[in-house]
């Protein structure tokens, strides 16, 4: 007999494997709550760097995070207030207020669904990968330097107890793999510090924990034209950085998992994520490299479970047991912190048999991105600028490769010149001077079968030749055009000087 529930059932996709894996569910579950301790010192200090409450930092990595694990591109990746977004709006908070920040964070969440929509992503190919190298080893940089304020003019104890994390973190999966490390780090340091009575620094120190759930609500700015062209450029620059940083970070995740990721999806979910944390009260975020590096690098989380439950923990945390989240000292978080540095630096990149071998372009695109990073702890900063160098570098390089031979013919009333290489806005200028205009014979032949012309500068530049060759009463024939080198140089052909 025919059945409509098993016709649904045969119908229904299968259940991701995972689900019925009771280690999965611990590993997520642990790397969750890893991520969402983790997560409260960093929300905290990057509210104090957009000038706002720190419970606006905490509300939006809480929603970033629950809403880009249903919506985002990326599993596994976790979301949330960033030190690169706080920077960006900053400004805007300090010279108009609040309600100016939170429209430019919904602002910019509806900016990053257009460029998602529009490919935006697709343009990560075009990231090379000293860039990529670079834009790794400054983040594993910053994230250590964002830790020694937390190392200077504090208590002598600070200094052994972070010892004692760091000994924790790599001696403990020696033992057991089954308890992430850095949360035994974290509990044991925290035991340790109250049993005793040691005075150090502690999360409460950072700022007081919210007690309640975020609120919905609309920004309270007047909504005219003055008001979206106030916020407009801060939600672009938001917009550009967030996904950016948003971007490399699922690239580097897809490296480190060797999986693909959705980045259009990545790109629109982030979006949506800051509309809802906008409309929340948050400041708006994007990804997070060093709490990533936390849930899929050292904690082994692979799935959306870990994203949800940073985000839900974070806020049980903070309003749930916040006398309890208030006593963790941050010298358990900071050792935490210094040990993703170093799991996230790339050590190969910088051996000196990987450095004696790779080109010498290559190095220093890697170096400037560092540099670039670092010197203006703006990552995007960094990105553009090592991408454009080495964009710079590729077009000298293959600017150098275009080559102009000439065979005479025998009885002196044509030459042929061969041409090989590419043809662009880098090589074809030098073209224009390998001709001999002066002294060839009336017939000039110029073979471009083993070549390819690329962009209008190389059209300008063959129309260039010719004129020269006729102003000389010289005729030019161009051979060996292939389909697309012939569409562009019969369409553009005469057109460029603006005389007919």
């Amino acid at each position: 007999m025919f059945s409509p529930l098993s016709a649904a059932s045969r119908l229904r996709p299968p259940a991701p494997a995972w689900l019925s894996d009771p280690k999965v569910w611990r590993t997520e579950a642990l790397a969750g709550l890893v991520v969402g301790l983790a997560l409260i010192p960093e929300a905290i200090s990057f509210s104090i760097i957009a000038g706002v409450d720190p419970a606006v930092g905490l509300f939006a990595s809480f929603t970033m995070a629950v809403t880009i694990s249903v919506v985002g591109g990326r599993r596994a990746m976790i979301s949330a207030a960033t030190g690169a977004v706080a920077l960006v709006i900053a400004p805007l908070n300090r010279e108009h207020g609040f309600g100016y920040l939170v429209a430019a964070v919904i602002l910019a969440g509806v900016l990053q669904i257009v460029l998602g929509a529009l490919g935006v992503a697709k343009l990560m190919r075009f990231v090379p990968r000293s860039v990529m190298v670079g834009f790794v080893n400054s983040l594993a940089i910053l994230i250590f330097l964002a830790q020694v304020p937390e190392l200077t003019d504090v208590p002598w104890a600070v200094y052994p107890l972070a010892a004692a994390g760091l000994a924790l973190m790599v001696l403990f999966p020696r033992i057991t793999k089954v308890v992430p490390a850095p949360l035994v780090s974290i509990v044991v340091l925290t035991v340790i510090t109250l049993a005793a009575g040691i005075a150090v620094p502690t999360v409460g120190d950072r700022g007081d924990l919210p007690s309640s759930l975020p609120v919905p609500g609309l920004p309270d700015v007047p909504f005219t034209l003055d008001t979206l062209t106030t916020i407009a450029p801060y939600a672009l620059a938001m917009a550009l950085v967030g996904l950016m940083e948003s971007l490399m970070t699922a690239q580097l995740v897809d490296e480190i998992t060797d999986t693909r990721s959705d980045k259009t999806r990545e790109s629109v979910g982030q979006g949506i994520a800051n509309i809802v944390t906008g409309f929340l009260g948050g400041m708006g975020g994007c990804a997070m490299i060093g709490q990533t590096m936390i849930n899929v690098k050292v904690s082994g989380a692979r799935t959306r479970l870990s994203t949800f439950l940073a985000g839900t923990f974070l806020m049980v945390l903070c309003v749930v047991f916040g006398p309890v989240v208030s006593d963790i000292p941050m010298a358990a978080l900071v050792a935490v912190m210094v040990m993703v540095s170093v799991a996230t630096f790339d050590w190969h990149s910088v051996a000196p048999r990987t450095l004696k071998r790779m080109p010498a372009g290559e190095i220093t695109v890697m170096v400037l991105t560092v540099v670039c990073v670092v010197a203006t702890h703006n990552l995007a900063i960094g990105v553009v600028v090592g991408s454009v160098t080495a964009v710079l570098i590729f077009a000298k390089r293959v600017a150098h490769a275009a080559d102009v031979t000439s065979v005479t013919d025998p009885d002196g009333t044509s030459v042929l010149y061969r041409v090989t290489g590419e043809l662009f806005f880098a090589s074809a200028n030098e073209l224009v001077t390998r001709f001999d205009y002066a002294d060839d014979p009336a017939e000039v032949v110029i073979d471009l079968s083993a070549t390819h012309v690329w962009d209008a500068s190389s059209v300008a530049a063959l129309d260039t030749i010719e004129a020269k060759y006729a102003q000389r009463g010289k005729n030019v024939r161009i051979t060996g055009l292939n389909e697309r080198s012939a569409r562009i140089h019969g369409t553009l052909s005469g057109e460029l000087t603006g005389s007919h």
